[in-house]
């Protein structure tokens, strides 16, 4: 009975092992955590070291059977987040088997520039990016001359249209409404034989789009949704400006979700200022007890 246990759990360790499987890199907004110029107690506590630093919103894709990596976003934190994919997957290659866009703030594709001659001098990394977005790295520099000098191979994508990574996964964009000063904005459906994983990092307020957002949560067995600002008056600016849906409004948008389905939604994408980023504020563990979760740094999630 002991042998026949001990098969058992190295039969389900080993099969988790060759699943399929999201690694979280960063839950951050463009501007990282602490953010420069930041001097409140909040950042002083990174910078002081009582609180590590947080990565830039990013995720990868990993297969561990074919040993291919895809990240979404390249962010301004791209050589410590290359690096905590390799050190999970305990690959020490620098191979990507790509890199899927969401649009072009600086946040989530500016770490690009690690892949040119000044850094890894990368080879024909296909970067897979929406007609304005790739419009826009072949018309600007210095991103034009990762394209010349033949650093990245731009791989065009279409709205609502499934991109076969392999026999296992395949990955669609969607368009949402954000500000579009150089390039569209979307989403990912990340599909594999067994679950669906959603990623929106960046949206406006969730009533400018056509679907609802309870429709697609029930859709997916994931959804890692914008969560940039906990709620009004969070920052000493004009919050039109930046107009993300707060957690706050998202949660009362999906209040009437069992408990079951509020457990699939993960925050991510948070400003320095949101109380979401520390544990023990009062706002996390109230999103938590409303069956919500946050999202880890480092944290797996299985396909």
């Amino acid at each position: 009975m002991r042998r026949l246990l001990c098969f058992l759990l190295l039969f389900s360790t080993f099969a988790y092992a060759q699943s399929p499987y999201i690694l979280v890199l960063g839950i951050t907004q463009d501007g990282g955590y602490p953010q420069a110029g930041c001097n409140t107690p909040n950042c002083m506590d990174a910078w002081e070291g009582r609180r590590p630093p947080l990565y830039v919103t990013s995720l990868a894709i990993v297969d561990p059977q074919t040993k291919q990596r895809w990240l979404i976003d390249a962010t301004p934190d791209f050589k410590y987040q290359l690096q905590l994919l390799k050190t999970n997957t305990q690959n020490a290659s620098n191979e990507l088997a790509g890199i899927f866009l969401t649009h072009a703030h600086i946040g989530h594709y500016t770490g690009l520039m690690h892949l040119g001659r000044e850094a890894l001098g990368a080879k024909n990394v296909k970067v897979y990016a929406m007609p304005l977005m790739q419009r826009f790295l072949e018309n600007n520099g210095p991103w034009s001359q990762l394209v010349s000098l033949k650093n990245i191979d731009i791989q065009p994508m279409t709205d609502s249209t499934s991109i076969v990574l392999n026999d296992r996964i395949s990955i669609r964009p969607f368009t949402v409404p954000h500000r579009a000063e150089y390039s569209e904005t979307v989403g990912f459906r990340i599909r594999t034989n067994n679950k669906t994983f959603v990623y929106i990092p960046d949206i406006d307020k969730w009533s400018l789009w056509k679907k609802d957002l309870n429709d697609v949560v029930k859709a997916a067995d994931y959804a890692f949704i914008d969560a940039t600002f906990f709620a009004d008056g969070e920052i000493p600016r004009p919050m039109s400006e930046v107009p993300h849906p707060f957690v706050s409004e998202t949660m009362k948008l999906l209040e009437k979700l069992p408990k079951t389905e509020r457990q699939k939604v993960f925050f991510t994408h948070f400003n320095h200022t949101n109380p979401l980023l520390h544990p023990d504020t009062p706002q996390r563990n109230a999103v938590l007890k409303e069956g919500y979760q946050v999202a880890v740094q480092g944290q797996i999630i299985e396909l």
